[in-house]
């Protein structure tokens, strides 16, 4: 990365000069953030030229004024970021960064960058591993298990080649009673992205080796049925979710989202067409590559359109949109709680307790589908979304250029600048927090385009903020979900060594002997038995696992037994209860240490300089190997909303 030293006060000033030339109108073409001209490393003033267009791989960085503070925006290889700052035509410069940033905006990982001590980071740690299809999976079985009403929004799932033989004793068993049955089956690889290697089965048999060389996890689900079809077209839907806290936990959905649409007209799955992939998968990146996809400037035609267009399209033919909207909220805060214990863990072992670190915060992608009764269903989540808002297109045989969709501007541009906004130390420190309006996607409210702000910046010219803060606002709602969090805060308060996230049996007999669970009828060999079968069970299921001992979902697991054992003339979710209410009680309220673990979730970003900085890494120093050659100084110091079944007189 090429580096360029300027006298920064210098630049201050030069900034602020050209920002009283400009025009009010031209001040406010992108109306949050400002721009400084070009600077290149042989001159030393500022250059008001434009500069030729740039390319997706071309390393570029960005001075961007914001009231009255300076932010740095290193891109490369961000072409989303290129155009993002593109309105007001800003010139870029080449330019390094060995000073501490204010904002990291990581393109994969929270370990994009090593030995952050402090700023913000667009990535949680442990997010990747935790929305890969196996471990979401088991976060969701765990939750229906205790809820199974509320979490009906997620398909059956099997976890190969681990549970290869239950799936095959199910279905067989199902055949045998109805004979009739031609369930069809999806298989996702474990850590498959953009529609790789997915296939549909109707049989067990069907599946691909999955033995020797040729193993690999995946999930195999039932492939959901009779979908809401538009044009005789299947699609989905990628809604944009901002997880900006764990603890307290904070989410905001993005007012506007995209449906992508399959280019092959839909049919019901047989043997025939079980291998159309452009039937029945959803994937741009599969479906772009069909002779059928269709680029639009449009946001209501085409293979890539805006949520809200489809949604007016269904509200045309009599759907009660605000019925599916605030299913679709729903669905969005009790995955959110699902996934939130594990990654919890995660925090406290890559940020403990008293260690310099960051604030964490990132962008989800939502995929759902809505069947034709009108019910989202969860098909899974994406920890790193693509913000691109540009395709590839040919213009002469063989000669491929980037032109910039107006769809994907629309809804990911609104999305990267209004999480900047509230994630900006100085507006948290200067401004409340967007407040939501009573009844703010409520029964009744409007659909997800309207143009209420739920806060307005000390600037009345900032447009208004697309996203909507769902939670805490529902918490009341929701909170009674959080029964895992509840079992996390047992785990993480006897995990005893920093960095770790896993029980030994020490730790497990310690914390069956303080919140008093054994007896006569259930030992402490019978707790070592219990423990030495659920992590030898874990370990047989996660072959590549080096690391030893319990983790939470062993623990969760583990937690359920016991309470079962306890509390036999009770249902699941009460037992559990039951046990939690015994355990915390037998604790007594968490120590300075504990409580210290449970606010490190949500670091308070510290206290604001002058100057503010945002960096994304290049596509090399996104690599560990190439962070580890890196030098060291150049990293340092940096409701209840229930699910409702409508039925809509929607022609498919």
């Amino acid at each position: 990365m090429k580096m360029l030293r300027f006298n920064m006060g210098k630049l201050i000033r030069t900034v602020r000069r050209q920002r009283r030339r400009m025009t009010t109108r031209s001040r406010f073409l992108f109306r949050p953030l400002l721009f400084v001209p070009h600077l290149t490393p042989s001159s030393p003033q500022l250059e008001q030229t434009h500069p030729p267009p740039l390319t997706p791989t071309e390393e570029t960085a960005f001075l961007v004024y914001k009231n009255r503070n300076l932010f740095l925006i290193n891109c490369s290889g961000h072409l989303m970021c290129l155009l993002l700052f593109s309105p007001l035509c800003c010139p870029q410069f080449p330019l390094g960064r060995r000073a501490p940033c204010d904002i990291y905006w990581h393109g994969v990982s929270f370990h994009d960058n090593e030995n952050i001590v402090s700023g913000l980071v667009n990535k949680f740690p442990g997010m990747v591993e935790m929305l890969r299809k196996i471990n979401l999976s088991r976060a969701m079985r765990t939750m229906q298990e205790l809820f199974p009403e509320e979490y009906n929004f997620y398909p059956r799932s099997w976890i190969l080649p681990e549970e290869y033989r239950l799936f095959s004793a199910q279905i067989r068993l199902l055949k045998e009673k109805d004979t009739t049955m031609n369930t069809t089956f999806i298989v996702k690889p474990d850590g498959g992205s953009q529609g790789d290697g997915i296939y549909l089965i109707r049989d067990p048999s069907d599946l691909k080796p999955m033995v020797g060389s040729q193993a690999k996890q995946a999930v195999v689900q039932e492939y959901i049925p009779k979908p809401l079809l538009i044009d005789k077209l299947k699609f989905d839907i990628r809604l944009y979710v901002l997880i900006k806290s764990l603890e307290p936990l904070e989410i905001y959905i993005a007012k506007e989202g995209l449906t992508r649409f399959c280019t092959e007209p839909y049919q019901e799955p047989s043997q025939k067409n079980l291998s159309h992939v452009f039937m029945h998968l959803t994937n741009y990146s599969l479906n772009v590559h069909s002779g059928n996809f269709v680029h639009s400037d449009s946001q209501s035609t085409g293979s890539k359109r805006t949520l809200s267009s489809v949604l007016y399209r269904l509200a045309a033919k009599g759907v009660d949109i605000n019925w599916v909207w605030s299913d679709i909220i729903a669905l969005v805060i009790k995955t959110s709680i699902a996934v939130v214990p594990e990654l919890k863990v995660y925090y406290q072992a890559d940020i403990p307790p008293g260690k310099p670190g960051p604030t964490c915060f990132q962008i989800l992608g939502f995929d759902i589908l809505l069947t034709k009764n009108l019910k989202p269903m969860l098909l899974e989540v994406n920890a790193s979304p693509s913000m691109r808002i540009e395709h590839e297109q040919e213009v002469a045989p063989g000669v491929f250029e980037y032109v910039p969709s107006p769809v994907d501007k629309e809804v990911k541009v609104d999305v990267i600048r209004d999480t900047l906004r509230l994630m900006d130390p100085l507006n948290k420190e200067s401004r409340p927090s967007p407040q939501l309006k009573a009844g703010e996607f409520e029964h009744g409210d409007e659909i997800p385009v309207d143009s209420e702000s739920q806060g307005r910046s000390p600037d009345e010219n900032l447009p208004s903020l697309c996203l909507k803060q769902v939670y805490p606002k529902y918490s009341k709602e929701f909170n009674y979900l959080r029964l895992v969090e509840r079992i996390t805060a047992l785990f993480i308060r006897f995990l005893g060594v920093k960095d770790n996230m896993r029980l030994g049996p020490t730790a497990f007999r310690t914390f069956i002997r303080t919140c008093k669970l054994s007896n006569s009828n259930f030992t402490m060999a019978s707790v070592d038995v219990l423990y030495i079968n659920i992590t030898r069970r874990r370990s047989c299921a996660i072959p590549d696992s080096r690391e030893a001992g319990m983790g939470l979902q062993a623990f969760v697991e583990a937690f359920f037994y016991l309470a079962s054992r306890r509390f036999k003339l009770l249902v699941l979710k009460e037992q559990v209860v039951s046990l939690l209410s015994l355990c915390e009680a037998q604790l007594g309220p968490p120590t300075s240490v504990e409580d210290r673990r449970s606010l490190s979730c949500s670091r308070a970003p510290p206290r604001a300089a002058r100057t503010q900085t945002l960096c994304l890494p290049d596509a090399q120093s996104s690599s560990p190997a190439t962070q580890r050659r890196a030098t060291s100084h150049d990293y340092r110091l940096h409701q209840k909303l229930k699910p409702r079944t409508l039925r809509a007189n929607v022609e498919n």
